[in-house]
């Protein structure tokens, strides 16, 4: 392969992110915070409530998944610039933001619960009255917190937690087209950066299913499975606080539009000629991609038995659209019929039920009994929202049931 098209390939690859594209533009700088707490395998940013000078009512919320350490002006951005400004209403309630980053955001989430651990015990100890903490997180960081107050109850360590709280958290798995999967390892020869985000801890504990190579075949990962048994030796879900969760997804059983079988993404060169991607099906087998042009192939990319999970209702992420933006950036001439899909299906989110069954992926969840969900209190969106966008029905339901 010549080298200027092996330098075009690498480029691209080299800003294939997960969640977000790599190299992105940076988010305008947070206001200082009025702490800096540095915590084992992490650090928080402390943002008292309005009118006080210490922490007082304290929120305390995990950072989400992603490459390398958290990016704290990213992560005020996102809570206090979109569709609801999040922070400065929490503040002006006077309570207490402890926003928990993370050094390496795509390490095993057992290991980043260490540091929330602390984050929540560094909390206690510096509030100022006994209100009780609130404390969860967003996409992974709720599941961070999620394990970490399980295990202190185990051990019985005085948390302090009133209220748990997860953003759009993948309880029964989070989804990312095989097809794309493939295409990681396709690409791995001349970067592994997109690889190296779906093969990280976090992710394979995240993930329903998991890809080991271009040829292998989907399925629980190993690192999957012993997480879900420490989850479960730790008694899987915290007892003391009261269990609340939104989902950026629907809960009408109304999918994203997205579907089956439909072309999401095709190649017609330079680098890719012939490459495709088609959205999730049933079938059995069901093509979910071909993989061809200079690094190889063709591949035809597969799976069986999946439900259609591209088109579930459920927080989306750009993950067609990410792959696509890269590849137009080199000269590729490409089709993109589908940027997003669903990423945390709303079943997951609000933990009722698993990801296997097509019934139950698109079942009606406002028609289902309340118990059914292993949460004591959840909120759906009205659409199949972006995931963990924070919204105004989000952002005020959570608002009025903070700890008093």
């Amino acid at each position: 392969m010549a080298d200027s098209k092996t330098d075009k390939i690498r480029k691209a690859a080299a800003s294939i992110g997960l969640v977000t594209p790599l190299g992105a533009p940076s988010a305008a700088q947070a206001p200082p915070a009025d702490e800096v707490w540095q915590l084992p395998g992490g650090s928080a940013r402390v943002y008292y409530g309005q009118g006080q000078r210490g922490v007082v009512r304290p929120v305390v919320l995990a950072d989400g998944f992603n490459l390398g350490p958290t990016d704290f002006d990213w992560l005020w951005d996102h809570l206090e610039n979109g569709r609801f400004p999040f922070v400065s209403e929490l503040r002006r309630r006077g309570r207490t933001l402890v926003l928990v980053g993370f050094d390496e955001r795509s390490e095993s989430i057992l290991r980043n619960a260490e540091t929330m651990t602390a984050a929540i015990l560094r909390t206690g100890a510096e509030q100022l009255g006994d209100t009780r903490l609130l404390a969860g997180g967003f996409s992974m960081g709720g599941m961070v917190a999620r394990y970490a107050l399980a295990k202190m109850e185990m051990q019985r360590m005085d948390h302090r937690v009133g209220a748990y709280l997860s953003f759009d958290t993948p309880h029964r798995g989070a989804w990312v087209p095989i097809g794309l999967q493939a295409f990681a390892h396709h690409l791995a020869p001349v970067d592994d950066t997109y690889l190296r985000q779906i093969a990280s801890p976090a992710s394979q504990q995240m993930l329903w299913r998991y890809l080991d190579s271009v040829d292998g075949t989907p399925q629980q990962s190993p690192l999957r499975t012993e997480f879900l048994e420490q989850l479960q030796r730790v008694g899987s879900w915290p007892r003391i606080p009261r269990l609340m969760g939104v989902a950026s997804g629907r809960g009408d059983g109304v999918g994203n539009g997205v579907r089956a079988g439909e072309k999401t993404l095709s190649c017609s060169g330079p680098f890719f000629d012939g490459t495709y991607f088609l959205a999730q099906s049933q079938g059995d087998p069901a093509e979910v991609a071909v993989l061809n042009g200079a690094l190889g192939g063709p591949h035809t990319i597969t799976t069986r038995g999946y439900p259609e999970l591209d088109g579930a209702p459920g927080g989306t992420l750009e993950s067609f659209g990410i792959v696509g933006d890269a590849l137009k950036s080199i000269g590729e001439n490409i089709d993109l019929t589908h940027r997003s899909v669903c990423f945390v299906p709303s079943v997951s989110a609000v933990a009722v039920r698993d990801l296997d069954r097509q019934d139950d992926l698109y079942v009606d969840i406002d028609g289902l009994p309340p118990e059914e969900s292993e949460l004591d209190d959840f909120l759906l969106s009205r659409d199949n929202d972006p995931h963990a966008l924070m919204t105004p029905e989000i952002g005020e339901w959570v608002l009025d049931r903070l700890p008093d």
